[in-house]
């Protein structure tokens, strides 16, 4: 989440080494899921992004706040793309996500969002 934070406040930044840094400051990382994650979001972004919009009608992606945007664009992609993870698992951790970094609402705005893509996407 944090390397997405960081490319959308500068897109030109260089994602490997936003990723090594932010993995260094990490306990316990796992550093493959990490580098799987970024890639399968990166390399369905535009897809994601139009999921999302679908199901946050009233919502532009301008208008999330950027936390919110960027849990929901990594919660899509393991919805979508990561039959191994329970959709329960990948919600709850999403939302616990948006209530610490994210504004005052962030926890149930991801979760309505992410609980209509898993029941659109099963």
């Amino acid at each position: 989440m944090q390397v997405l934070f960081e490319l959308e406040r500068r897109p030109a930044r260089d994602t490997q080494a936003s990723l090594r840094r932010v993995l260094s400051e990490l306990n316990e990382a796992d550093e493959a899921f990490a580098q799987e994650l970024l890639t399968g979001v990166l390399d369905h972004r535009d897809h994601l992004r139009e999921v999302i919009q679908i199901h946050a009608p009233g919502w532009s992606m301008e208008r999330m706040d950027p936390i919110s945007r960027c849990v929901l664009t990594i919660g899509c992609y393991e919805l979508l793309h990561r039959s191994d993870v329970p959709p329960a698992v990948v919600m709850d951790e999403a939302i616990d996500i948006a209530k610490e970094y994210g504004s005052a609402e962030g926890g149930k705005f991801v979760n309505g969002v992410l609980n209509a893509i898993a029941k659109g996407a099963h």
